[in-house]
């Protein structure tokens, strides 16, 4: 919704949040349901509405646990029945400095300042404990924004009396917490509290009258940024941005004015302004987003404009360059296909408002933002939230070079008549084997991500995977597959609940950048075979439809399961015996565990 993308009008959303909640339910969006339970330290009513419309947004329909004034040391340590019931997926604790309990003195002594830190340490500790004991999901809990003044002046930052120093260190005792343990966030409240202006934000008179820890204004601010976190958790970033060249990544026209021509580099304010917008996409490829072009241009002029020798980028940062004379809704689409994303995983960057127009009513989902000034295009793309970082692992550094291998494989394909010989030459081999500590990360954000080729399209929090690791009750499986132009990482997992001799599949998912591969194949093999060592007789599937999912509508019936159950929402029930069953893998040398650094 163009009403709730940055820049927004924070008043307007204020007033009109009804018309908007309204709206956005009305618009066909099918969205996954979600609890959040919020804590407060302060009044949080208005936060939850407001919180509501971005998430709606984003396709996530919350449903909000919320806790009285000021209780969320209570909420955290005795949950009453409301709130065990209640089961949240994920717990948000929104304090600020005003929840603070004991600040330094400046009669205090070192000693004295350090138990103060310390107590106030050890609460918020002692809750997030809890919080995880009880309610085994992820936690996101702010940061303290900096003080509204400065006792000491600048002092304050360093002297161990001043508050400024006091909140200082108590955020970094939050940040070691997070370093130390998975499913547990920190929403950068002084950042963003720092970013809209902290005399603004924190003014008093909200506080004194409301109970609101800022200003009204700053609500959607707010909001937005802890959104961001939450639909990242679910799955819910971009993955690619899709760039224009002229006047997005340099200024001029390439074609018009020549290489020598446009404004990139050091000379001037507004070249150093392109240089440093490169400079940041170039830092987003470091993240695993995928780059790509999408230019209405001769395509030797954009590798010409690309190779600058002041530019930052250059055409082998990018996975595809669509620089033709297409539409560029036409170019957004084919590029999706091409990478086996949906068009709404990818963010269009344009100087252009008629192009930008254009690709935002063609292509459901896609993310356009406006993009007015090369001096605010970075604000514009970094405040936004598209990227926003929960999960980092080794295959994201790769994502892009992985990507590129595919481009080569393709061009490939295109020179072999039989199928099956293309999938021979790749002379391809997988380790498929139960799950291992060091690749946990990466199969639980494969969960949270995989959308398209997704059967159940259930997701696992790092805790929720960390005790299916450890529960002999099922059968896990993932599946790393490498070929001839290299390594593409984790992407398939199983995982099956034994229930007597036979087997529930509570999840079944690949990543689609190894399609048409008969990776599915060769992880069905593996998994019949783990079924005969334990006994498992029968395997039971279960395809609930979601919007995206519709490609693995009909896998376990390709796999030669029988199907049992059809319901009125398009699920499906199917099942396979497991001694009827014959190996389908005829390409793919597969190994277990011994093998997994291969």
């Amino acid at each position: 919704m163009k009403e709730l993308e940055y820049p927004f009008d924070a008043a307007y959303i204020i007033k009109k949040r009804k018309s908007l909640k309204k709206t956005l339910l009305a618009d066909g969006t099918s969205r996954i349901r979600k609890k959040i339970a919020v804590f407060g330290g302060s009044t949080t009513s208005d936060i939850v509405k407001t919180l509501e419309l971005f998430l709606l947004d984003a396709g996530i329909e919350p449903e909000f646990y919320e806790s009285e004034y000021a209780q969320y040391f209570q909420d955290a340590m005795f949950p009453d029945e409301t709130l065990l019931s209640f089961k949240p997926d994920i717990v948000f604790i929104h304090t600020t400095n005003r929840n603070v309990t004991d600040w330094p003195e400046m009669t205090d002594t070192t000693e004295q300042i350090d138990e103060k830190l310390h107590t106030e340490i050890n609460r918020f500790t002692a809750m997030w404990k809890s919080i995880a004991e009880k309610f085994h999901c992820p936690i996101i809990q702010n940061n303290f924004e900096m003080p509204l003044y400065r006792l000491l002046g600048s002092r304050d930052a360093w002297d161990i009396h001043g508050r400024t120093n006091f909140l200082t260190r108590l955020n970094e005792a939050f940040y070691a917490y997070a370093r130390e343990n998975e499913s547990f966030y920190i929403h950068d409240l002084n950042f963003v509290s720092a970013d809209y202006g902290l005399k603004e934000w924190s003014n008093p008179l909200f506080w004194n009258m409301y109970k609101y820890a800022m200003c009204f204004e700053a609500i959607p601010s707010f909001a937005f940024s802890v959104s961001h976190i939450i639909k990242s958790i679910f799955g819910k970033n971009k993955k690619a941005l899709a760039l224009d060249l002229d006047n997005t990544l340099w200024g001029g026209v390439v074609g018009d004015d020549g290489v020598d021509g446009i404004e990139i580099g050091q000379e001037t304010g507004v070249s150093q302004s392109y240089y440093e917008f490169q400079t940041y996409v170039k830092q987003l490829k470091s993240l695993g987003i995928v780059l790509t072009v999408c230019s209405k241009n001769d395509h030797e002029n954009a590798i010409a404009g690309l190779n600058h020798p002041e530019g930052a980028l250059r055409p082998d940062d990018f996975v595809i360059i669509k620089a033709n004379w297409e539409n560029k809704d036409r170019n957004i689409a084919e590029t999706a296909a091409e990478l086996n994303i949906l068009p709404d995983s990818i963010v269009f960057a344009d100087d252009n408002p008629a192009e930008r127009e254009i690709v935002r009513t063609q292509i459901k989902g896609a993310a356009v933002p406006d993009m007015d000034g090369v001096e605010n295009y970075i604000t514009t793309i970094d405040r936004s939230g598209f990227f926003e970082v929960t999960t980092f692992s080794e295959d994201d550094l790769k994502r892009n070079e992985m990507y590129k291998k595919n481009a080569l494989r393709a061009a490939e394909m295109a020179s072999f008549g039989d199928y099956n010989d293309y999938l021979k030459s790749l002379e391809m081999h997988a380790v498929i084997d139960d799950f291992i500590p060091v690749y946990l990360a990466r199969i639980t954000q494969l969960t949270n991500k995989s959308n398209q080729f997704n059967v159940t399209t259930r997701r696992y929090t790092p805790a929720e995977m960390e005790s299916v690791f450890e529960d002999d009750g099922y059968i896990r499986l993932y599946g790393k597959l490498i070929d001839k132009f290299g390594d593409n990482g984790v992407v398939s997992i199983v995982i099956g609940r034994k229930n007597g001799t036979a087997l529930d599949i509570d999840l079944w998912l690949m990543s689609c950048r190894v399609l048409k591969r008969d990776m599915e194949f060769a992880m069905l093999d593996r998994l019949v075979e783990r079924c005969r060592e334990v006994g498992v007789e029968t395997i039971n599937g279960y395809y609930y439809p979601t919007a995206k999912n519709k490609m693995v509508s009909d896998l376990f019936g390709r796999f030669g399961f029988t199907k049992t159950e059809e319901h009125e929402d398009g699920s499906t029930v199917w099942q396979l015996r497991v001694a009827d069953y014959k190996p389908q893998n005829h390409v793919i040398e597969v190994f277990g565990n011994d093998h997994a650094e291969a």
